[in-house]
């Protein structure tokens, strides 16, 4: 004996989803940016240094000496020549006033007149160490410096952004569907019969 038997196959529906992402581009530019430096003030003050060198004792060391007291000591010197000068020709007349006295004045007084002093003479231009005097006043230098700031200006560029939007495809990948199948089936009627 055979059973009908009823045979059924289907398969579901597939849906398909693409996807399409989205684009961001972001572009920036570099930014405008000046820098202008100011040079700095500078002011530099000068006192200048002074040398003063005293030569005067140098040089009354080997007998040049300033006119007015060049003057005054040859005033001194021919003064005390004349009063030694007076003096001794006083003696020499007071001696011949006595001249009835014994010894032979003339002869000494001619003696004295007729010899010269003798005078030591030693190397007299060489001025001793010390005689030149020297002072001397460094000079000032004030400097005065005054920086600038610099002056930056800058300006940024605007940022600039494209955008793509993205977007999702559904779409019918394998469609559904059915499949009914008899065996072993009779179907008897009134005055039929019929094997599907």
């Amino acid at each position: 004996m055979q059973l009908p038997q009823l045979h059924i196959q289907q398969k579901n529906a597939m849906i398909g989803i693409r996807t399409m992402d989205a684009k961001l581009d972001i572009e920036q530019g570099p930014a405008k940016q000046s820098i202008q430096q100011p040079q700095a003030d500078l002011n530099i003050t000068t006192k200048p240094g002074k040398l003063t060198i005293d030569q005067s004792k140098a040089l009354a060391d080997v007998g040049i000496i300033p006119t007015e007291e060049s003057v005054k000591k040859m005033a001194n010197e021919a003064m005390q020549t004349a009063i030694e000068g007076s003096k001794k020709r006083r003696q020499q007349g007071d001696m011949l006033l006595k001249i009835e006295n014994r010894g032979n004045p003339l002869a000494q007084i001619a003696k004295e007149n007729g010899q010269w002093p003798k005078h030591q003479f030693n190397i007299g231009w060489i001025p001793s160490g010390d005689a030149v005097q020297f002072d001397y006043q460094p000079a000032e230098v004030d400097v005065d410096a005054r920086a600038n700031k610099p002056i930056i200006n800058a300006e940024p560029t605007k940022n600039q952004f494209h955008y793509q939007r993205g977007g999702i495809d559904v779409y019918l990948e394998q469609e559904n569907w059915i499949d009914i199948d008899f065996d072993n089936v009779k179907i008897i009627g009134n005055n039929f019969e019929m094997e599907v």
